[in-house]
């Protein structure tokens, strides 16, 4: 169980602070911990400890390790959120099964190791439960969570679900944006604008037409958009909302590597640090790397273009929340894409540490 674990764990942390091992706790001032026995954290299930990967090995340490460990701690800075919902997919007329993808990129999340014998301050929150509440107010209860981790200095990474969820991520983050320093950020990396209308109600293909049409004040680059997926109509009320589109096509047109592509076109974002919202859809990568998702391409970014653009971002802007989303474990081979969703997610707590 968790407790005999972190037992284990706890003695083996001791053991080792002789040689070097450390944790990294960024300070957080005293009066803002975040208890998890609220009301809001009960809309959120406890995670299944079977997923925090041991190799029972005080010289081998992995995240599961210290997932364990941090599992009754109050301070912490990385937390981790799962949404196992597809109904939003479902909505929009896509495949299903990224209700599956939380837990199964966690078990890939948690046999990482970090460099320098560090690991991170890190806490797994648990997954939304779908079971009680309509998908508005799922969505409702998810941006009030995040947006009160925000306020307790926390960083967060969600995991879907259904890029909906984009929408939550987004509200929460802007609400808590709204307290700090230059003008808020969103960047979606994705081959969709996913800015259908409500018209039909809500969906996966509805997060940032919400976020667009809500009063919120930010800046928004859409990145890896590809043409044959996408109403033209969309696109013209994207830009006429003041949104930028960085699409696939001028990439190709532009005759440079995608990620130098992309940074030039996110310089004017990037001359001062600002908050910043980083919301992945899976479905951006090519199905090369990114097959299981509800709709793949063969054209699309490449890991390591991506993740020199995320390094890039994250060191240029203050980035508490990332996003990914669209991950469906039935449509996948060999678990490659939660594998590419649990890599991003350890680069960016990889980039947040000294």
């Amino acid at each position: 169980g968790i407790s005999s674990r972190a037992n284990w764990v706890n003695s083996t942390f001791r053991s080792q602070t002789n040689t070097h091992f450390r944790v990294f706790f960024k300070p957080v001032p005293m009066g803002r911990f975040f208890y998890l026995g609220t009301n809001m954290s009960s809309v959120f299930l406890p995670p299944d400890s079977s997923l925090f990967f041991t190799k029972n090995d005080p010289k081998d340490l992995r995240l599961g390790d210290f997932a364990t460990l941090n599992n009754t701690l109050h301070e912490f800075e990385f937390g981790l959120l799962g949404y196992p919902d597809d109904e939003g997919i479902q909505l929009n007329g896509g495949r299903l099964g990224a209700c599956e993808a939380p837990d199964r990129i966690r078990k890939h999340l948690y046999k990482s190791t970090f460099p320098n014998n560090q690991q991170p301050a890190f806490k797994d929150l648990g997954n939304l439960d779908v079971s009680k509440m309509s998908l508005a107010e799922r969505h409702q209860a998810a941006k009030n969570y995040v947006t009160s981790n925000l306020n307790d200095q926390r960083r967060l990474i969600t995991l879907g679900g259904g890029h909906d969820y984009g929408y939550p991520d987004g509200a929460g983050f802007l609400e808590w944006a709204k307290n700090q320093k230059g003008k808020p950020l969103v960047l979606n990396f994705d081959a969709h604008l996913d800015v259908r209308p409500l018209d039909r109600g809500l969906s996966s293909g509805t997060p940032f037409y919400r976020l667009l049409t809500e009063g919120f004040d930010f800046a928004f680059v859409e990145i890896g958009i590809q043409s044959q997926c996408n109403s033209p109509n969309h696109l013209d009320w994207l830009q006429q909302q003041g949104g930028h589109c960085l699409s696939y096509d001028q990439f190709l047109a532009s005759g440079r590597s995608f990620s130098d592509f992309v940074l030039e076109g996110l310089t004017p974002f990037l001359e001062r640090q600002r908050p910043c919202y980083i919301s992945v859809d899976i479905d951006g990568f090519s199905s090369a790397y990114a097959m299981g998702c509800s709709q793949s391409w063969a054209t699309g970014m490449d890991p390591d273009s991506f993740f020199r653009i995320l390094n890039t971002v994250i060191r240029r802007t203050n980035c508490p929340i990332l996003g990914i989303y669209e991950v469906s474990p039935p449509l996948d081979l060999d678990d490659r894409t939660s594998k590419l969703a649990a890599l991003i997610a350890h680069r960016y707590i990889l980039e947040h540490m000294p």
